[in-house]
């Protein structure tokens, strides 16, 4: 799919529309489609004049970019040097950088955003003139029933006076000056009005003074007569405050700011401009001066922006996104006026237009230019690998296994103890100290080892009974190895991680790669699974899990070491679904519901619907938000006049043409685990695996799509061929 952006090429300074694909959200980042953007007549019409210098002038204007060239000459060569150079000048640049739209899709891990959801956009390389937009989620605030996209495109720019603002720390009552009229100066004034403060003005323009005095500003474009006017105002002591609003290498607007200020007062550069102080009026008066970091902290901070790392709200009131959303806030309550400062509409297709403006090519007065959008605006695959297992030698199969959690050890190991057809030969866990008591209570022959040395030994099978983050790796690492594997479940965090595993087994075809979802091998699976078999058709399956709260600080609700409940439990369901329909998934949609403050990834209130490739539709509901009196897991499938019932894996019902229910089960939970260790052995033995490779990977896959499809709003695809292909 391609959409239009405006770019400039910085060698020529020629601006341009151009198609280009739409891009593709990361997990952090939400896909919007743009309904308006900003103009910024300041900071994009340095870039235009930038753009437009000789190569000398290009380095006459920026000499600290110059010294980095000239550093990297003495590093790398000349000639890599201005290849380097030349690919940047010669290469697309976007512009803008204050924006509004509707989320198309929110990546997995941008918490509170969903398709539909009308938001303000920030940040340069993210908030561009363009169609679409991929853009960080802390670089995005929800937009206000009331507030239009118009005004909700200003966002950015009101977030940076209004920065600028927090820096100088108005109080009621007090006198502050802006220097310097055009947007941002016209948004400052109306901040600092509305935190109840009295405000002067100064721009040379008489457009931008009139426009200010139309809401009680007292403005002027004489210089002199406004140090008059602060004096006057303030009764001879000067004013509390002044935002320099100004785009200009000149030393004038922090040489007047001087002048005016009173005694231990406070003055904010906001805008680009010289800041060479004079030393004497800010010494004796002690004046504090300060620089303003754009939109508000976060800014410049990768962690932040594009990691998606929030600052404590209790240490850090206000951010980027928070500064964001309170001038959106102030929009909504009639505080803050933005209509008022549009002078010009260009349609996108006529967006160049709008830079004639600026250019001075256009001989008349603007502010506010506002650029609208109609409504309407493409990596390898991994094929399926083909088994060639080769039976395991006769005799015990020996087993060495990495990891001896809580799980591990209270279910897993005893069931491999118990099966009987295992000999432990070693044990690495990630607390060292752990592994001697876990290799003498088991009676591992090797005793405690390492990762390394428990794949390169002498065992069979290596289980991978470790944390979520690193199933991937060392799935890898033991194929490579030429190993069978057991690993729990999930086989994989991520899209990548499940690449890595089936590129590794590509080169190891006649190993064994066992998932741990044993819910498929459960005696009650069983008797259901038989007594549907007779029946031709697609089949109906609801389950809904009462997984119960887990803390939010919990490993499993760790993004990057758990995965969150949809990757790591969620998936025990899809697993059984394919089973209990006997067919494999071919597509998944999902929502999430409860709280809007969790991104997808985390979500453990949810509902995920499967169809299967025989056309058998399941729906899981998966809740952290049930009462522990109701049963857990609770298992539904209809079909040809059939119907079963599982009932938290103790007991269930079967019910045929007569209605009458035959009762299954009875006795204490069983949940699987010992069967499929059993069927885990025979397959080794065999070489017929009791569980492919093929369906572990359509399983993850499709968990990864759910989570991708609760951003996307719709229902996504689950194949093979597209593993690592993103969505």
């Amino acid at each position: 799919m391609k959409m239009k952006q405006l770019v400039q090429t910085m060698k020529t300074g020629e601006l341009r529309l151009e198609e280009a694909p739409v891009p593709v959200p990361e997990e952090r980042f939400a896909l919007v489609r743009t309904r308006a953007s900003v103009v910024s007549a300041g900071t994009e019409r340095m870039l235009v004049e930038m753009g437009e210098k000789s190569l000398l002038g290009k380095a006459m204007a920026r000499p600290d970019l110059v010294r980095k060239v000239i550093d990297k000459a003495c590093k790398e060569g000349i000639r890599k040097t201005l290849q380097t150079v030349e690919a940047r000048l010669s290469g697309p640049s976007p512009l803008g950088y204050s924006a509004a739209g509707v989320v198309v899709e929110a990546g997995a891990l941008v918490p509170g955003l969903r398709p539909g959801d009308r938001v303000a956009c920030a940040g340069a390389g993210f908030a561009n003139h363009a169609e679409f937009n991929s853009v960080p989620g802390n670089l995005l605030a929800r937009i206000p029933d009331g507030v239009t996209d118009e005004e909700a495109a200003f966002a950015t720019l009101g977030s940076i006076a209004l920065q600028g603002q927090r820096l100088a720390d108005p109080k009621l009552g007090e006198v502050f000056l802006v220097i310097g009229l055009g947007l941002l100066g016209q948004l400052a004034a109306q901040l600092l009005q509305a935190n109840g403060c009295r405000v002067i003005g100064f721009d040379p323009s008489p457009v931008m003074v009139d426009r200010a005095r139309e809401i009680g500003v007292t403005a002027d474009t004489d210089a002199a007569a406004i140090e008059s006017l602060c004096l006057a105002e303030t009764g001879g002591h000067g004013v509390d405050g002044v935002l320099i609003c100004a785009a200009t290498a000149s030393n004038d607007p922090v040489t007047l700011a001087g002048a005016v200020t009173r005694e231990n007062g406070r003055v904010v550069a906001v805008g680009a401009v010289g800041t060479q102080l004079p030393r004497d009026p800010y010494f004796r008066k002690e004046i504090a001066f300060h620089i303003s970091r754009s939109y508000g902290p976060g800014r410049y901070d990768a962690e932040y922006e594009i990691g998606g790392v929030d600052y404590p709200y209790g240490y850090v009131r206000f951010t980027e996104q928070r500064n964001m959303a309170a001038f959106l806030d102030l929009i909504a309550a009639g505080r803050i006026d933005v209509k008022r400062l549009i002078t010009h509409r260009f349609g996108f297709d006529d967006a160049l237009d709008a830079y004639s403006l600026i250019k001075g090519e256009r001989k008349e007065p603007y502010l506010g230019i506002v650029l609208t959008y109609g409504e309407d605006a493409g990596s390898a695959q991994t094929p399926s690998v083909a088994l060639k297992p080769a039976p395991v030698a006769a005799g015990r199969i020996g087993l060495s296994v990495i990891g001896a959690g809580a799980y591990a050890t209270g279910v897993l190991l005893p069931a491999f103890q118990k099966q009987g057809a295992f000999d432990f030969r070693a044990v690495a866990t990630g607390a060292g100290r752990a592994a001697p008591t876990v290799a003498q209570k088991y009676g591992f022959a090797a005793g405690a080892v390492d990762a390394d040395a428990a794949i390169a030994g002498d065992a069979d099978v290596i289980a991978v009974l470790t944390r979520h983050d690193s199933h991937a790796d060392l799935v890898s690492r033991v194929l490579a190895a030429q190993k069978h594997v057991y690993v729990e479940k999930p086989l994989a965090l991520d899209e990548g991680g499940l690449a890595q595993i089936m590129a590794a087994h590509a080169k190891a075809s006649d190993r064994q790669v066992m998932v741990g979802f044993n819910r498929r091998f459960a005696p009650l699976t069983a008797e259901v699974v038989g007594f549907l078999k007779p029946v031709a058709g697609p089949r109906s399956i609801l389950m809904r899990i009462n997984a119960g709260a887990i803390p939010r600080d919990h490993w499993t609700q760790d993004a990057e070491r758990g995965g969150g409940r949809i990757i790591g439990e969620a998936c025990h369901f899809v697993d059984l679904a394919q089973a209990l329909a006997a067919s494999e998934v071919q597509s998944v949609s999902a929502t999430a519901h409860g709280g809007t403050d969790v991104p997808a990834m985390l979500a453990d209130d949810v509902s995920i619907t499967l169809t299967m490739r025989n056309g058998s539709v399941a729906t899981i509901l998966y809740t952290a938000s049930g009462p522990n009196a109701v049963e857990k897991e609770h298992v539904e499938v209809f079909a040809g006049g059939r119907a079963a019932i599982i009932r938290d894996f103790r007991e269930g019902a079967l019910y045929g043409a007569t209605g009458r229910a035959k009762k299954i089960g009875g006795g204490a939970q069983d949940k699987g685990q010992a069967a499929m260790v059993a069927a885990f052995a025979e397959g080794l033995r065999s070489g017929a695996p009791a569980l492919g490779l093929d369906s572990a990977a359509l399983t993850t896959l499709a968990t990864f799509r759910a989570i991708a499809a609760i951003g996307a709003g719709r229902s996504l695809p689950v194949t093979l061929a597209d593993i690592g292909r993103g969505v």
